[in-house]
């Protein structure tokens, strides 16, 4: 598999199917699932799947007509309960997922840089996430992609703390 016969689209909720999103993003969570970690993205309806596409700007990664892929981009968050999101220069994203099977070739990469650019576009400083503290394996993969931990954040209906993740990708650093 290489990349080049990956396709990224903006999400279209008339050409892209939420179920199949959503079945995407169980499969992808699953393994947090199984190790007592309660991820949003691992049980999700798909009617919650469109409200987190409609909150923001959703991609999809495609190879032919099968999704193996989402991200969606969020631009300033005001009445987000994490003071971090809430600042004018951070975008963040979430719904992050890349077919298990496809994991580890890059895929990944290049959905989170379709969010960076939309956040430059937007005039953001920085572009973050959040994840389960306890995953560890997460938290590295973001960390060798230049991001920083920034604090954390106990989310409603979730069983653990989240770490609030950063990148600096506009020049001026904030703390």
């Amino acid at each position: 598999m290489n990349l080049e016969s990956v396709r990224i689209e903006l999400f279209d909720g008339a050409k892209h199917s939420i179920r199949e999103i959503t079945r995407l993003l169980h499969e992808s969570y699953a393994i947090h699932l199984n190790n007592g970690l309660n991820f949003w993205a691992a049980t999700q309806t798909d009617d919650y799947t469109l409200q987190r596409f409609q909150k923001g700007i959703g991609f999809v990664a495609q190879i032919g007509e099968e999704i193996v892929g989402t991200i969606t981009y969020y631009d300033t968050c005001i009445d987000n309960e994490c003071e971090w999101y809430k600042g004018t220069n951070v975008g963040r994203f979430g719904q992050f997922a890349v077919k298990s099977s496809l994991q580890k070739i890059g895929l990944g990469k290049l959905l989170i840089n379709e969010a960076e650019k939309l956040a430059l576009s937007h005039q953001k400083d920085e572009l973050s996430l959040d994840t389960s503290e306890k995953a560890t394996g997460l938290i590295e993969y973001y960390k060798k992609r230049g991001f920083r931990q920034i604090g954390f954040m106990q989310w409603h209906g979730v069983n653990y703390r989240s770490v609030i993740l950063s990148k600096n990708i506009g020049g001026r650093i904030y703390e």
